[in-house]
């Protein structure tokens, strides 16, 4: 049974966790950004994504080895987890509300239009004849509000934090301390 201390702690924790996370992938989402003129910034920004489980694993560990004295429950790591996700992913949201209503002025969209636009890619689409519909997907992405996207990215991360706080909680989770951890 948690206590409230113990639930105010866990928030706290997962507070400051998950502005830690807001900020990798706020930082992802830049290199993203830069990514759509430099491959290279491109594929550091999918490696940084990848990275997402094992960073909150490492957060969770060290929540668990330093605020829970190295034992932490299968519930309780869920629990954190899925706090981290959510904080992060309300930070998240906000950031890319402020960047696409204020700052990215359709330069998001304009480089996705160059991209689908090119000659490599109207043929792939031609011969699996994909033109039309993508041609609609851009229209309907053009028209999406940016309030619409940083509401789709809060949904998202929030329900990672559902899928992926299982696997890190299971593999997190120790009920008893190992025999060096009992004689310090």
């Amino acid at each position: 049974m948690i206590t409230s201390h113990e639930y105010v702690q866990l928030k706290a924790f997962a507070r400051q966790d998950g502005a830690l996370l807001a900020l990798l992938w706020m930082f992802t989402s830049t290199l993203y950004v830069i990514g759509m003129t430099n491959q290279l910034m491109g594929m550091a920004a999918a490696m940084l994504i990848f990275y997402t489980p094992f960073f909150v694993g490492g957060r969770l560990r060290k929540f668990r080895d330093y605020a829970r004295e190295g034992l932490i429950s299968f519930r309780r790591g869920y629990a954190y987890t899925v706090f981290v996700f959510f904080y992060a992913g309300v930070l998240f949201a906000v950031a890319i509300y402020v960047y696409l209503a204020f700052m990215d002025h359709g330069f998001l969209m304009s480089q996705m239009s160059k991209v689908l636009t090119s000659d490599e890619a109207q043929q792939t689409m031609r011969q699996y004849g994909m033109t039309e519909m993508m041609n609609e997907s851009l229209r309907q992405m053009s028209q999406i509000r940016p309030i619409d996207y940083a509401l789709d990215m809060l949904t998202v991360n929030i329900s990672l934090g559902f899928i992926l706080g299982v696997p890190i909680s299971l593999i997190m989770q120790r009920t008893v301390l190992k025999n060096e951890e009992l004689k310090d």
